[in-house]
């Protein structure tokens, strides 16, 4: 019996050759996955947080270091960003003058809010402050002041107790010392957690400015990105000068709450620093870089003499 001869018949498929680059023809009729790379977490490390900042209006992303060096105005569109407290008092003050006081005033939690005592430490940590506003003396161009600055950072700037406490004890330093007190307002309003008697805030600090103008002090309100709810319905609005930088935003009530309520649309430029400066809510909208020699202008003319060395010069 013979055994059948088995003959593989099976052809060994070449590819493709065309431009001298083999082609298979799983490749020419299938599409080729695309797959987007993910830095790892070690590449993610490997830029500091910070080192860069986008800018809200016009999204460039600048470093912010340069930024810094700029005031922390856009290079770009000139937009106005958000000073901290320390910052604010390193760009008007001059060198080795500013002295803080009260610092060591922190708030308690009077009304049991729940929570409410493990946010202001979170807060303390981030930003190495008490409270959302540092109050001290210094000089502005050789002329020496009481300058309070609200600083957002912490609890979004709104006015508690002792928010309220630090700038009457303020003004009230500046008027025993019979020198100017300049305020940087920077607030969402008041602070929720201290109930009314964070709105007793309000009475409390204009009565002190009412007592200190009395006695014929200087007051010099800067409003900045954003002051709103009672600080702009208290101490904000009632200096002797009121100043803000373009573009701040500006007001009381929410735009929305204030359209349902008239039942008509506001205009584009609502509640805008140069929306007030129109309307005559301000005496002057002054670009950051101009803010320390503008200030010492002031100071100077209100000044023993003052008028007269303004005048000359």
């Amino acid at each position: 019996m013979t055994c059948p001869i088995i003959v593989d018949v099976r052809v060994k498929k070449k590819p493709f050759k065309k431009g001298g680059s083999h082609l298979s023809i799983k490749n020419i009729f299938s599409k080729k996955k695309k797959y987007a790379s993910v830095p790892s977490e070690q590449a993610s490390q490997d830029v500091p947080e910070g080192i860069m900042t986008k800018c809200p209006q016009c999204k460039k992303i600048m470093l912010t270091k340069e930024l810094d060096k700029n005031l922390r105005v856009c290079m770009n569109c000139g937009r106005h960003l958000q000073m901290n407290a320390k910052q604010r008092i390193d760009s008007l003050v001059d060198e080795g003058t500013f002295e803080e006081f009260n610092g060591h005033l922190i708030s308690e939690n009077p009304l049991g809010f729940p929570g409410y005592e493990e946010k202001l430490e979170k807060d303390r940590e981030k930003t190495s402050l008490n409270e959302a506003i540092v109050t001290g003396q210094g000089e502005i161009e050789g002329k020496r002041a009481v300058i309070a600055v609200m600083d957002a950072t912490f609890r979004m700037g709104s006015m508690g107790s002792v928010v309220g406490e630090k700038i009457t004890l303020a003004i009230e330093k500046a008027k025993a010392d019979k020198v100017p007190f300049i305020i940087f307002t920077a607030s969402g309003g008041a602070r929720m957690q201290e109930g009314i008697l964070s709105l007793m805030q309000m009475a409390k600090t204009s009565s002190a400015l009412k007592l200190f103008s009395e006695d014929q002090g200087l007051i010099i309100s800067v409003m900045t990105n954003p002051t709103t709810g009672g600080v702009s319905a208290s101490f904000a609005s009632l200096g002797d000068y009121n100043f803000a930088e373009p573009g701040a935003l500006i007001g009381f009530a929410g735009r929305r709450i204030i359209e349902q309520t008239i039942r008509e649309d506001l205009p584009e430029d609502f509640q805008t620093a140069e929306f007030l400066m129109k309307h005559g809510q301000l005496d002057a909208v002054i670009h950051r870089a101009e803010m320390k020699e503008t200030l010492g202008r002031i100071l100077a003319l209100h000044s023993t003499g003052g008028e007269r060395e303004w005048l000359e010069n």
